[in-house]
């Protein structure tokens, strides 16, 4: 077994509510079984606390005290098994769900599947949107839209935060009036009147959806603001497992559900979020963290399961890096991405490019399946 530390330049740098930035840190998992098979992950955590509070340094230590162990010389025959191993971890969603795509990978290659298949998918393409961050004005911003737009994407989501919310998208919509547009505030706002103005504001821009408002465990204040308005509000930061899913739908705190591998431990718990959600009739997207090919191909074979109906953030890798750790790299025609039906990921991992841009390897033995 070995993990790589592996640091990718953006194409373009990416501000959300809290930072900028200009290049990720991911962790690569490799997992070899007895027969010399490989199946491979990503830890897509954050460098730094803002998202969640995992970092690429925490996801580091966990998974080479604590998950390597678990793996290593563990018989299973289901992806379900070898994640009982780890359940008695606390959080850590990150670095569980670069270990259970690794997992599943392996899996679905062991038994001549597409990874798709093995989770269950039915779709042959998904649609993809785009995530746009904060830009330094509102032209930049326009002029992003529209390169997008023009690279055959349809959906849109935009990152917004106290001060750079309604102007900026209300400058989009008027360029743009049937343009499938939403927000995300990655909760930057707190529950206050003038939060709740300019929810309100934004609600008469005609959005798909209002993502995560609030700080993550505010879901009674999530819940008012639904009440108040007609644009559904969705949650993402709030749902890191499929209990929080359950309280979001009992006191109706949101009305969309955002699903991040990453955020929710991997590909088993999203899939049981998935199915939960689908049986309450609650629209699902596949979220993502900028994933580098590995996991943005674990995104796409999710993505093919029935209940996600609204665009997911699976655009093109090369909205986001010159070079991926792919080939050929994940890509996007007309807003449309192809589910592989290679065994496993689907996806040939180009270890050169991974070589070139590893800053760290931690090696393991043999794990076994």
């Amino acid at each position: 077994m070995r993990l790589r530390r592996v640091l990718l330049p953006l194409v373009h740098s990416f501000q959300t509510s809290s930072h900028r930035k200009s290049s990720l840190e991911h962790i690569i998992v490799e997992l070899i079984d007895e027969s010399g098979r490989t199946g491979w992950g990503e830890i897509a955590s954050p460098a730094d606390p803002f998202y969640g509070p995992e970092t690429t340094d925490t996801a580091m230590l966990i998974a080479t005290r604590y998950l390597t162990p678990a793996v290593l010389g563990t018989h299973w025959d289901h992806p379900r098994e070898i994640e009982a191993t780890w359940a008695k971890i606390r959080g850590h969603e990150f670095a569980k769900a670069g270990y259970s795509i690794a997992v599943w990978d392996l899996f679905a290659r062991a038994n001549d599947q597409s990874l798709s298949s093995a989770l269950g998918g039915t779709r042959t393409t998904v649609t993809a949107g785009v995530s746009l961050g904060i830009e330094p004005t509102i032209p930049a911003l326009l002029s992003q839209v529209d390169a997008q737009m023009a690279a055959g994407y349809r959906r849109v989501k935009l990152k917004i935060a106290p001060g750079w919310d309604v102007d900026p998208v209300r400058a989009v919509r008027a360029a743009h009036p049937h343009l499938d547009l939403h927000v995300d505030a990655n909760g930057a706002y707190s529950d206050t009147d003038d939060a709740f103005a300019v929810m309100r504001a934004l609600d008469a821009e005609g959005l798909t959806m209002l993502e995560q408002p609030f700080a993550p465990r505010a879901f009674e204040a999530h819940a008012r603001l639904q009440r108040r308005l007609r644009t559904p509000v969705c949650l993402d930061e709030s749902i890191t497992t499929v209990d929080d899913l359950r309280t979001m739908i009992a006191i109706d705190a949101g009305r969309i559900l955002n699903i991040k591998v990453s955020r929710m431990g991997g590909l088993t718990a999203a899939r049981d979020a998935h199915d939960l959600a689908r049986a309450h009739g609650i629209p699902v997207w596949c979220g993502g963290m900028h994933e580098f090919g590995i996991g943005r191909a674990a995104n796409v074979a999710l993505s093919s399961l029935a209940g996600f109906t609204l665009p997911s953030d699976v655009s093109g890798s090369d909205k986001y890096y010159s070079r991926d750790v792919v080939s050929p790299p994940v890509s996007a025609v007309a807003g449309q991405v192809q589910v592989p039906t290679g065994a496993g990921l689907g996806y040939e991992v180009d270890d050169e490019a991974i070589s070139s841009h590893t800053v760290q390897t931690v090696d393991s033995h043999v794990a076994t399946v």
